[in-house]
């Protein structure tokens, strides 16, 4: 967050959550004049035992109340479904596995919300997510970094914004530890303080996940194949699996035909590969088969925090959120594609995830993962 101390109208995206709570408390303690807004991303399922976009306006209304600051609640249902859930449906099919909560901050939160704001005179945006914003001294360049909580550290999910965005967004959060934000709650007496931080992606909630997926995809089955080519069994719809998945196979019990390599007779199975040609899963037992390691990816889609791709090639990459940094070297073919060569295999890497480049704590941006 900027070392700035002028007051300023600040636009708070309040989710409901106890970091966005935290964020707007945050804001008013240093004098800025807060406004916070419920952004309602998702339409049809209000009523379900999923949704919880009603709870969550309800409590980040609370929120507001205590702080004292005014909220508004603004639909972006029609956004998101264009720009995002569109191409979150059109991932899936095509049989690769997206991240819409990246393409959602890109899109909705630091665009659409963004516009919003800057349309009711804010000088900044704030959000509770868990990075930091630094404007680097030789360059001029706000430079994405990680939160200061590595096990919260959310830059992954912000890698593609853009030198506008950021020089338009503080993370305030992003400069605490998440039991620090808990006890700041507590303190001044929020009412979610002890609120559970939300899981899945933001549309789909704690719901069975290939039960929301089946209302928008036909099932198309087909044989599942261990590396030996045996049918082994059959699955519902390539687009139902991911690669590295271990659950929900039908084939728990299987044995193979002779131990596979980083397995044996009654190890795992694992989703290996996806050929769309021919409507095949191939599966593999063992954490470490060869079929899920890779030295090295193509991404493609590129977008790089700085305007362009780093003149650095020893970095390190995510494939993954949650992942440790792996040591890599980039190789730029295009503006907006390169690809990674690892020092250490990297497991089930995944076409239509995100990898996602770091210079240390600076966030240098990525691409969505190809091959």
């Amino acid at each position: 967050m900027s070392g700035t101390t002028k007051r300023q109208r600040v636009v708070v995206g309040l989710s409901g959550g106890v970091d966005s709570a935290v964020t707007a408390w945050l804001l008013k303690q240093q004098g800025h004049e807060v406004i916070g807004i419920f952004m309602k991303n998702w339409e049809g399922d209000d009523d379900s035992e999923f949704c919880s976009s009603n709870i969550d306006f309800v409590d980040a209304a609370a929120v507001a109340d205590v702080i004292g600051i005014e909220i508004e609640h603004v639909n972006f249902a029609a956004e998101y479904k264009d720009r995002v859930f569109a191409e979150f449906l059109r991932e899936y099919s095509a049989g690769r596995t997206p991240n819409p909560d990246i393409l959602c901050n890109a899109e909705i939160k630091f665009k659409a919300f963004l516009d919003h704001a800057m349309r009711l005179g804010a000088g900044k945006i704030a959000t509770g997510h868990y990075a930091r914003v630094r404007v680097n001294a030789g360059t001029g360049c706000h430079e994405l970094l990680k939160g200061l909580d590595p096990a919260k550290d959310q830059s992954y999910f912000l890698h593609r914004l853009n030198q506008k965005q950021l020089a338009n967004t503080w993370f305030p959060v992003g400069e605490l530890l998440k039991t620090e934000v808990r006890r700041i709650a507590l303190e001044i007496g929020l009412p979610n303080a002890k609120k559970k931080d939300s899981t899945g992606i933001c549309f789909i909630g704690e719901r069975p996940f290939r039960e929301f997926l089946n209302r928008f995809i036909a099932k198309e089955p087909g044989p599942i194949r261990s590396d030996k080519g045996h049918v082994i069994g059959e699955h519902v719809g390539l687009s139902f699996y991911t690669l590295g998945q271990r659950q929900g196979l039908g084939i728990g019990g299987l044995k193979a035909k002779g131990a596979q390599r980083g397995g044996g007779d009654h190890a795992p199975w694992f989703v290996a590969r996806k050929d769309m040609a021919s409507n095949t899963l191939w599966v593999v037992q063992g954490h470490e088969h060869p079929w899920l390691l890779s030295n090295e990816l193509t991404a493609q889609d590129a977008s790089w925090v700085a305007g362009q791709p780093p003149v650095a090639t020893a970095l390190a990459a995510k494939t993954r959120y949650r992942q440790l940094d792996a040591p890599c070297r980039l190789s730029v073919h295009a503006a907006d594609a390169f690809s990674l060569q690892f020092s250490e295999p990297q497991w089930a890497v995944t076409p239509g995830q995100s990898a996602v480049l770091y210079d240390g704590e600076v966030c240098l941006g990525g691409g969505v993962i190809s091959g």
